[in-house]
């Protein structure tokens, strides 16, 4: 005899619960008495056979079949939030959740800048209150700003217009007076080079530039006295004077309008950033993602 698939009602109640670590606090978001949370978690784990969630007095801990089924069931939630919306399009509506994740630098800069204007043209967003994330493998759905090197194979990349942002060699006001202004490549031996690795690396620090004779980007090794891995640390090292520093020039603008950044070397510019959104593949793009992914592009087309 088979098993009666669980109801997506349920399915939500486990999610909310999961990401809140929180029968109560899950209860008063979805407006449910707690016993019916609870109940609703309760007639899952038995039509699954497993326990998803181990509840003490003090918290409610996903089960690593708890994890499992956690990821899939967003991914199942998800899948017939996109049905629902198959044809949302023709009304014109925007509505759903959408994770966006793109290096923090854009995030704090740009993009949270101009996030307002979009948020004025759509309907306004429910309170939902704050949610806590468990740990989780990596996956779900999610709409990424990334370098189009690191794209998946299960990803398509749709790269905004016009598709790559001009980065300039920028250093503090403070360290220019320090150290001077390096005006050639050859200056650059006497001077300090922020590293910037995001990912662990033994390859040296080095000043990279692109050289339109050959169309290649050509590398000058240079000390450095920091490593980060960041945007915001890449930054604020420069700002403290530690060396010179290739941003965005999106990013950079700001400081150099306020005199505590100056462009040097202009003339040997690294070559444009790419930048690619990814996001999972598949047939039809939920709208939300559409509009966000038209969005962003249009106002990183505007910096660059």
């Amino acid at each position: 005899m088979p098993i009666a698939s669980p109801s997506t009602d349920d399915l939500r109640v486990f999610v909310r619960v999961a990401r809140l670590s929180s029968f109560t606090r899950a209860a008063e978001q979805l407006q449910l008495p707690r016993a019916t949370v609870s109940t609703a978690v309760l007639r899952l784990e038995s039509r699954l056979g497993a326990r998803l969630l181990q509840r003490t007095t003090r918290r409610v801990q996903l089960t690593s079949d708890g994890l499992e089924f956690l990821d899939r069931c967003e991914r199942l939630l998800a899948d017939l939030d996109e049905l629902g919306a198959l044809f949302q399009h023709r009304s014109g509506q925007v509505s759903g959740r959408l994770r966006v994740d793109m290096p923090l630098g854009m995030a704090a800069g740009r993009v949270m800048a101009r996030l307002p204007e979009l948020l004025r043209a759509l309907p306004r967003p429910r309170h939902r209150g704050p949610q806590r994330r468990p740990a989780r493998r990596p996956g779900g759905r999610r709409l990424r700003l990334r370098d189009p090197r690191r794209q998946g194979r299960r990803r398509v990349a749709r790269r905004p217009s016009p598709g790559a942002l001009p980065l300039v060699n920028v250093a503090s006001r403070g360290y220019v007076e320090a150290h001077g202004e390096p005006r050639t490549l050859d200056d650059l031996a006497a001077h300090w080079l922020v590293d910037y690795q995001p990912n662990p690396s033994d390859d040296p620090a080095a000043f990279e530039y692109f050289d339109a004779a050959s169309g290649r980007t050509l590398h000058v090794p240079m000390r450095h006295l920091v490593t980060v891995n960041n945007s915001a640390a890449y930054e604020a090292a420069c700002r403290a004077g530690l060396g010179l520093v290739q941003m965005p020039a999106v990013a950079a603008t700001p400081g150099v309008r306020e005199s505590a950044l100056v462009e040097v070397l202009p003339a040997y510019r690294p070559a444009p950033m790419a930048v690619h959104l990814l996001y999972p593949h598949r047939r039809h793009l939920p709208r939300r993602v559409r509009v966000f992914a038209d969005w962003v592009a249009g106002i990183l087309g505007d910096a660059a």
